[in-house]
């Protein structure tokens, strides 16, 4: 196992802005608008509090409230439509919704026999689709002018995880499965693996080439990990998320997500100790790590150009109903990205 070289570059949080009108309870998931001929930057914040809401990020950092659309249980997931014209959600009413941001109308367009914990949006040969994946252990394909799904496929176990780039779908289950499916062949499993990591998956993400994945895990850690065999001798994990050691003990916390610039494929770590990093795989170095936020950060999202980096605080239940105090925050923070945070090393060794 290798690890990330040391660094001490402390980020800086003062330029930060807060969203107004947050959600009401825990946020689950953040998505931007992926469309790049939009000049306008769109947030949706899936949220415990059934809600997802749609902010557009003003040119001065300030967010403002468009539009929400109601589920009837918590929202788990939330992906924008490539053309940013809609956005999918699903959650614990077992179904995923779209909302078109045109018209403001809400359909239902999935289904499932258990709460679904991921949905992401995809193309088929140009038609637009989603893939959904629930807690009944099933990954069910959308074609949106049907009711019924257009493919499934039985996993081992729950879905609690689930990521899409070009055409790789990456499924991380309970029992610590990651699957991996190529979307050309989207019925069938192209290779099953157990997490090279001990504990419980949090989140995967796809590399924005697409070549491979980052696992997360609840035991401060994380892997990445390429798809082919070819490309074995760069697979690694290494530590993150841990508190310094206080005589033979180290608190240890959840990486509650990962995500990858769109233009360096740089990638974040965000987990339950309120911190974020900036990471390069390729020279397996630290870039920038940041203070304490003042709470769990449950999910992050870069926008289309990577200039805005968007970090959820709420609580995460990784303290149990203990720590689920009525002083917790619960806000979305967006981060303006300086030049310097997310750029790879110079002359990493290349693939």
């Amino acid at each position: 196992m290798a690890g990330f070289a040391a660094s001490n570059t402390l980020g800086d949080l003062k330029q930060d802005v807060e969203l107004g009108s947050p959600p009401e309870d825990s946020i689950s998931d953040l998505c931007f608008n992926p469309n790049p001929t939009d000049p306008k930057d769109f947030l949706a914040v899936a949220s415990w509090d059934k809600k997802v809401r749609i902010y557009e990020i003003l040119p001065n950092g300030q967010g403002q409230g468009k539009l929400q659309m109601e589920h009837d249980g918590p929202v788990f997931s939330c992906d924008f439509f490539k053309d940013g014209s809609k956005v999918i959600a699903g959650g614990a009413d077992k179904q995923a919704k779209v909302l078109d941001l045109v018209s403001g109308q809400t359909a239902q367009v999935a289904q499932h026999d258990a709460p679904v914990r991921c949905v992401r949006y995809f193309e088929n040969n140009g038609t637009p689709m989603a893939v959904t994946g629930s807690w009944d252990k099933m990954i069910k394909y959308w074609d949106f002018r049907s009711p019924q799904p257009a493919g499934v496929l039985q996993c081992q176990e729950r879905v609690y995880t689930m990521d899409v780039r070009d055409n790789l779908l990456v499924v991380g289950t309970a029992d610590r499965y990651i699957n991996v499916v190529n979307l050309k062949d989207p019925t069938k499993f192209y290779k099953t693996m157990q997490s090279p990591l001990k504990w419980q998956t949090r989140v995967v993400s796809c590399f924005t080439d697409s070549q491979g994945f980052a696992i997360g895990s609840i035991e401060g850690r994380c892997a990445i990990q390429y798809v082919e065999d070819k490309d074995a001798s760069l697979n690694f994990s290494f530590k993150c998320h841990r508190d310094a050691p206080q005589g033979n003990v180290t608190n240890v916390h959840a990486v509650n997500d990962i995500s990858f610039h769109p233009q360096h494929g740089t990638f974040s770590t965000a987990g339950s100790d309120g911190t974020f990093h900036f990471w390069d795989k390729d020279a397996k170095h630290r870039l920038k790590g940041y203070p304490n936020v003042g709470g769990s950060i449950t999910s992050t999202k870069f926008n289309k150009t990577g200039s805005i980096f968007a970090y959820a605080i709420s609580y995460d239940w990784s303290r149990g109903f203990q720590g689920n105090t009525s002083t917790y925050p619960t806000k979305v923070v967006l981060h303006p990205v300086q030049q310097d945070e997310c750029k790879p090393r110079p002359n990493p060794k290349k693939r």
